[in-house]
């Protein structure tokens, strides 16, 4: 799924430099004293048709990514599972650091001389 994903992202690359060749070649068009109108149509037909392509696959990946990011349940990643690892560690040590606290305060409590509980 990854390499899948990656493999888009090289095709949208190279499809980008399609979208730069093609408004190149627009330009050349427009910057001629007399344009071929014909031309000048099908440069930009490709031109919107990449445009299009890309605007499509990046949206694809960043719906993708916003699903990871977000832990919604998506096919061959770990990142919500591992996040929920970690998170469990990090409340793990922290009650292990209020426990190592509460038992200090109890040990110097009861090592004060003097000092009784209530009585009844």
């Amino acid at each position: 799924m990854a390499n899948e994903r990656l493999r888009a992202l090289e095709d949208v690359e190279k499809e980008i430099a399609m979208v730069l060749q093609y408004a190149g070649n627009i330009v050349l068009e427009l910057s001629k004293d007399k344009h071929n109108a014909s031309s000048l149509d099908r440069h930009l037909a490709q031109f919107q048709s990449s445009i299009n392509r890309v605007e499509n696959e990046l949206g694809s990946q960043i719906r993708y990514l916003t699903q990871v990011a977000t832990g919604q349940p998506h096919e061959g990643s770990t990142y919500s599972a591992r996040k929920d690892c970690q998170m469990a560690l990090n409340r793990a040590e922290y009650a292990k650091v209020k426990l190592g606290e509460l038992g200090r305060t109890c040990e110097v409590m009861l090592e004060q001389p003097g000092q009784q509980g209530p009585q009844g």
